[in-house]
């Protein structure tokens, strides 16, 4: 499903659908269903890429949340655990050269960590992030984010790794036993604010009620521009809200969730 939905939120999906409308349009000129198809695809796309409409979806996904203070931080033993967001590989000519770089999301993501780790000072950081495929030749998001902390100033010592999650349920069912081994009494949970609500709830369905640590969203550069006018960016924050929208339901019907 995950698949799916990123390429429907993508510029390659865009475009796909665009033609396919255009072409059913243009074989079927009298047909009012194919015009009345390309014109609901493209007011679609052109609301999906306004930053503006999933930024103000985003927000009901949010609410609640903000900014983690020192004043919210725990008594006792508190780990920091940071949630990955894939990367994004970067072949050289040569099949054995290629670089895996975190996206802007998780980089967003490991700034907050950072800025949480210096205000709290945890026992332990848990970089989380596993390949969303086995076959995947890419540096597991845990490994990407673990080497940024300790470029930031994380002692490496104070850092748990983990890379062999597939998605959010994964990251907290193997999180969990790794946070009880470590004599951990309390979580502060760093991911985005949109992905922060399905979050909780599948730490706390593994008996982790955490404190939200949200992100500061990358994809805005506060210019009238880039908040009313289409774009890439706001076709990417349109894909994480869809994800979510679609997540939340679908975790609760696994029982993955807590409420």
């Amino acid at each position: 499903m995950a698949h799916v939905v990123r390429f429907f939120f993508s510029t390659t999906g865009a475009l796909v659908c665009m033609l396919a409308a255009v072409a059913w349009t243009w074989l079927r000129p009298r047909s009012t269903a194919a015009r009345r198809a390309l014109l609901a695809i493209s007011i679609a796309y052109a609301l999906a890429s306004i930053y503006a409409v999933p930024d103000a979806i985003g927000r009901v996904l949010s609410a609640g949340y903000r900014r983690f203070t020192a004043a919210d931080a725990p008594r006792g033993r508190t780990a920091v655990v940071v949630l990955g967001a894939d990367a994004v590989r970067v072949r050289g000519w040569d099949d054995d050269l290629s670089l895996s770089l975190m996206t802007r999301v998780e980089g967003a993501r490991v700034l907050e960590a950072w800025r949480v780790f210096r205000l709290i000072a945890p026992a332990v950081v848990v970089t989380s992030g596993g390949l969303p495929n086995d076959d995947d030749a890419s540096v597991p998001s845990g490994e990407n984010i673990r080497e940024e902390l300790v470029r930031l100033g994380v002692p490496d010592a104070r850092i748990l790794v983990e890379t062999t999650s597939h998605d959010t349920h994964d990251e907290a069912v193997i999180v969990a036993p790794m946070l009880r081994a470590h004599g951990i009494e309390h979580l502060v949970l760093v991911t985005s604010a949109t992905h922060m609500r399905r979050s909780l709830a599948v730490f706390r369905a593994q008996g982790w009620d955490a404190l939200p640590a949200i992100a500061l969203d990358p994809g805005f550069d506060g210019t009238w521009g880039a908040w009313l006018l289409p774009s890439v960016n706001g076709l990417d924050l349109s894909h994480q809200v869809m994800h979510e929208i679609l997540g939340l339901p679908y975790y609760w019907v696994r029982g993955w969730e807590k409420w």
